[in-house]
């Protein structure tokens, strides 16, 4: 598919080798070199749309002066048919390329062209990546990490499936262990509370407090009435942790739904310990020579795994000493596996059964401790966590109003879940300032959020999305329905070539938000698009304009329609024809 910015600095190249080998013939270069620079767009329109360093990094190789090498190049660049009007030389050696349209023309013919599909590249050439993400404890309502999370998982798989991979999305449910015998005996306590009251049963220390925990002991009751009081606690807490993750499974699905999040596997925990692979997994690494007993426990060598790294990694036996390296225990004394045990058969059956190319899981900071233990155990079941495990670490999210910190739901009076904030707010809104980047704290500002000008960013780009669509259609209404082809040549005006410069850049933002895990910038290059068009739209009159300006003036219009309703739907944001 075309990605014309990258197209053009690959000609710019081009050109400059063969301009090379003609000065070279003429003798005003010494002959026998490969030319090789970089190629940017510089930030000041006034030196060109294109800048290459070339002449610079031959220097040394040529025993020239860079200035001299460059106006060689410039002399003997042919651009005849080519994307450039011109070339010029700057500074201490540019070599500056100004398009010509040509270059213009073809951009909008792309986008024409290639339709929904505008901005699709190979560049992951089908690898299979699953993208995990939320994966919220099943206990309880999610929270405005998961929140966060959901939005930038969701968007990084879009943005990785344009960009050519073979993409799963998957939420891991933790429906074993402790904080599910916590879970029942949590609703177990309130349960009995009910019957018994408040003050003849004592809750929890470590239970979870929420009113939550109370419904579904309501709910319990209600089904079952005094019954599960006198029964054996393994089973009443088996069936009571049941009851629960019945109830609020189902709730976590509808409201990711509601958010516009779907998932192609809810992964649980448990099939991990029934069909017995977390005690495979661990019994691979013992077989590895990785473990050893102590205390009665299984542990994991993880501070030799990681200091192999560190040492291949040219770091001293000091640095590494300071850092107070721990192993990890896999399975208890009790013969109960941990948490780290499960979570690492779960990564091997990612990698190893069904055969991920790589996986990608979206956490929050906190879990910042966690990822190089995982990477480190991976690399000793041979499955190279180092470049086959990707962690994206989030940070927090500050909710606002009034530029006062929020921390409770003005409906519920509780801590703000994300069903309270989708009642709240608008999910296109939700979604689009949650998409930012993930190393940076997010102040959400609920009044921004709801507000319908342009100090809020998604209105702002939904409105030029709006806008479009309402000239588009009383244009046609007159006679004037959007052209098939135009003459993009009669497209002089500075805002006229901005936005198509602008319309031209998707591909590689795809590429980029790809390639670093950092699908926000699709937001910052959706909004900028959207200021682009704004400012044409001010400066070139549309309606009323010659006939075949006009027309491409009109398509032009429609790529940009096309293109905002693109970039939006990659974040999971709507494109509404009216506002």
């Amino acid at each position: 598919m075309a990605n014309l910015i990258q197209s053009a600095k690959e000609r710019v190249s081009e050109i400059l080798q063969s301009a090379y080998e003609r000065a070279a013939e003429k003798g005003q270069l010494p002959a026998g070199a490969v030319l090789s620079g970089t190629v940017e767009i510089p930030k000041d329109t006034a030196n060109g749309d294109f800048a290459a360093n070339h002449a610079m990094t031959g220097a040394r190789a040529l025993r020239m002066a860079p200035r001299k090498i460059a106006e060689a190049l410039a002399e003997n660049a042919e651009l005849e048919g080519s994307w450039f009007r011109s070339v010029e030389v700057a500074g201490p050696g540019f070599i500056n390329f100004r398009l010509s349209d040509k270059w213009y023309g073809d951009v909008i013919a792309a986008i024409n062209a290639e339709g929904a599909d505008y901005g699709r590249s190979d560049e992951g050439r089908g690898q299979k990546v699953m993208v995990e993400f939320v994966s919220a404890n099943p206990t309880g309502p999610m929270h405005m990490g998961n929140a966060r999370g959901g939005v930038l998982g969701d968007s990084l798989a879009s943005v990785l499936d344009w960009a050519g991979y073979e993409v799963w999305r998957e939420f891991y449910v933790n429906d074993a262990g402790n904080q599910i015998e916590k879970f029942a005996s949590s609703i177990d306590a309130r349960y009995q509370q009910l019957i018994l009251g408040e003050d003849r049963v004592e809750f929890p220390e470590d239970g979870y407090h929420g009113d939550d925990i109370k419904e579904l002991a309501a709910l319990f009751r209600e089904k079952y009435g005094d019954e599960f009081l006198d029964k054996d606690v393994t089973e009443r807490h088996a069936v009571m942790a049941r009851f629960g993750l019945d109830r609020n499974i189902p709730k976590m699905q509808s409201d990711l739904r509601r958010y516009g999040i779907e998932y192609d596997q809810w992964f649980f925990e448990s099939s991990l310990h029934e069909s017995g692979y977390v005690a495979e997994s661990v019994a691979v690494l013992t077989e590895r020579g990785y473990t050893y007993e102590k205390d009665g426990a299984l542990w994991l060598a993880t501070s030799r795994l990681l200091g192999d790294k560190l040492r291949a990694a040219g770091k001293s036996e000091a640095d590494i000493e300071k850092l107070a390296l721990k192993d990890d225990v896999l399975r208890r004394a009790n013969g109960f596996y941990t948490y780290f045990a499960a979570d690492i058969a779960y990564h091997r059956n990612k990698l190893a059964e069904r055969g991920f190319d790589k996986a990608i899981n979206i956490w929050g900071a906190d879990h910042h401790g966690h990822v190089a233990r995982l990477k480190a155990a991976m690399d000793a079941l041979g499955l190279d966590g180092e470049h086959r495990l990707d962690i994206v670490l989030m940070q927090l999210v500050k909710l606002t109003r009034g530029g006062e910190v929020v921390r409770m739901s003005k409906r519920t009076g509780k801590a703000i879940s994300l069903t309270d904030l989708l009642d709240e707010i608008p999910v296109d809104a939700a979604r689009y300032f949650f998409n930012s980047r993930p190393e940076s704290p997010v102040e959400f500002d609920l009044e921004l959020a709801v507000r319908q000008d342009s100090e809020n960013p998604v209105y702002y780009v939904q409105y030029a999305h709006a806008r479009i669509c309402t000239m588009i259609a009383a244009l046609a209404a007159e006679g004037h329905p959007v052209p098939g082809t135009a003459d993009m040549s009669l497209l002089q005006h500075e805002t006229e070539k901005e936005l198509i410069k602008q319309l031209a850049a998707l591909p590689e933002e795809i590429r980029l938000a790809a390639r670093d895990y950092d699908p926000s910038r699709i937001n910052k290059y959706v909004t900028e698009l959207a200021a682009r068009f704004h400012r044409f739209y001010t400066a070139c009159r549309i309606k009323g304009a010659e006939e075949e300006l006009l027309e491409a003036r009109l398509l032009l219009a429609d790529c940009v329609r096309r293109v905002i309703a693109l970039s939006l739907g990659l974040i999971g944001v709507s494109a509404p024809e009216k506002m």
